[in-house]
C-alpha cells in the first residue's frame, strides 16, 4: 500500500512538473505607433530597392533567360515577408558595384595588355 502511495505521488508530481513545463507565457507589451510606421517604411523602402533592382535592363534579360517574366518577378517581390525583403536588399546592397577582381585576375589583365603592346 505504502508502495502505491509513493509510486502515485511521484507520478503526479512528475505529471505536475511536466504539465508545467509545457505551459506557454503570453506577454503583452504597449506598440508605439511611430516605431511600426518607421519600420513599415523600412520595408517599403527596401522593397522599393529589391523591385529598382529588378527593373534593371540587365537583370531583365537574365531573369527572361531562366524563364522568369517581369510580372510575375514583380508578384513575387510583393509576396515576400518583411524578413525576406531585408535578406534581399542586404544582398543587393552587399553586392560590388562594378565587379570583384581577384589579384589573379588583375595579374592575368595586365599580361594580355602587355602581350598586345608587345605585339603592336
Amino acid at each position: 500500500m505504502r508502495a502505491t502511495a509513493r509510486l502515485s505521488r511521484s507520478l503526479i508530481a512528475m505529471l505536475a512538473l511536466a504539465m508545467s513545463a509545457q505551459v506557454p507565457l503570453a506577454r503583452a507589451d504597449l506598440v508605439d505607433t511611430d516605431a511600426m510606421a518607421a519600420k513599415t517604411s523600412q520595408v517599403e523602402q527596401e522593397r522599393a530597392k529589391v523591385r529598382d533592382f529588378l527593373e534593371r535592363a540587365n537583370v531583365k534579360e537574365r531573369l527572361q533567360a531562366l524563364g522568369v517574366d517581369g510580372v510575375v518577378s514583380a508578384d513575387r517581390v510583393a509576396s515576400l515577408s518583411e524578413e525576406e525583403v531585408h535578406a534581399m536588399a542586404g544582398k543587393i546592397e552587399g553586392m560590388p558595384a562594378g565587379g570583384n577582381l581577384s589579384s589573379t585576375d588583375i595579374i592575368i589583365i595586365m599580361l594580355i595588355a602587355i602581350l598586345i603592346a608587345i605585339a603592336i
